[in-house]
């Protein structure tokens, strides 16, 4: 992955799985773009809970989805609540950054299909495997 068009590519890629409205077609891009023992981690988890957590006496864990079934049932609820009732679709913000070897930032958009107002967003940091597949997903939202 050091060339600079395979890593806007493969972005690219990662972005379109979350707004793909075709089951198969997205489950087919999540085994393309996903190592199969992949993990997907929200790195700062809802506040609920983090206070669910906190009230146990516990740090914020992070919440996470670990293979391709638990990465297809993840992609497949954003859709289901972001983008398929035509609210919002999921963009890039910018190129995506080599931070490492094998490593890359995605920074993304969700952006009002109404207003093309953008209405959150967040930075994903993907380590890659030697194929280009997401070995980790680090996402940090806001």
């Amino acid at each position: 992955m050091s060339n600079a068009f395979d890593v806007q590519e493969r972005a690219g890629r990662y972005v379109a799985q979350w707004n793909e409205p075709d089951p198969a077609t997205r489950s087919a891009l999540i085994r393309e773009l996903w190592a199969a023992d992949a993990v997907h981690a929200l790195v700062h988890p809802p506040e609920a809970i983090r206070d669910a957590a906190a009230a146990l006496a516990f740090p914020a864990p992070p919440l996470e989805a670990r293979g391709h079934e638990a990465l297809e049932a993840r992609v497949t609820r954003a859709y289901e609540m972001f983008v398929e009732p035509g609210e919002h679709v999921f963009e890039a913000a910018g190129e995506a950054v080599v931070l490492m070897p094998r490593v890359i930032g995605v920074r993304w958009s969700m952006v009002s299909v109404r207003t093309g107002e953008v209405v959150g967003g967040g930075l994903d940091v993907l380590a890659l495997d030697g194929d280009g597949r997401v070995l980790t997903d680090h996402q940090f939202i806001g």
